[in-house]
């Protein structure tokens, strides 16, 4: 793990907490939010603080920054893979694709239907 990451992590570590609070949690809740996801190689569960826009009523676009310093993003390279997401206080699954571009790098998740 590089600088780089050992301090986003740590931030992250600081940052999921506040997103779950009643009143903080609320305002920022309408551009960050908590993704979870199962590493491809690893098979582990990670969760971890994004910024996001809507797309529609069903789907949700993650911008990568940096995405040459971050790895997660490669798990949903080529994609189609399940993803978790908080929106509005609820939990919802998806279908996540990463795409590159020259504008840049993106998650584009794809809600699943609410029940």
């Amino acid at each position: 793990m590089n600088t780089f990451q050992r301090v986003a992590h740590g931030v992250n570590r600081l940052v999921a907490p506040i997103l779950r609070a009643p009143v903080v949690g609320g305002m920022l809740s309408r551009s960050m939010t908590e993704i979870t996801y199962t590493g491809r190689r690893s098979g582990k569960q990670f969760s971890l603080p994004v910024a996001y826009r809507r797309r529609g009523a069903d789907e949700v676009i993650v911008g990568v920054a940096m995405p040459d310093k971050k790895n997660w993003w490669r798990n949903f390279d080529p994609g189609p893979a399940p993803i978790g997401i908080r929106l509005e206080g609820v939990d919802r699954t998806g279908t996540a694709v990463a795409k590159s571009t020259d504008e840049g790098t993106a998650v584009y998740i794809t809600l699943d239907a609410v029940h």
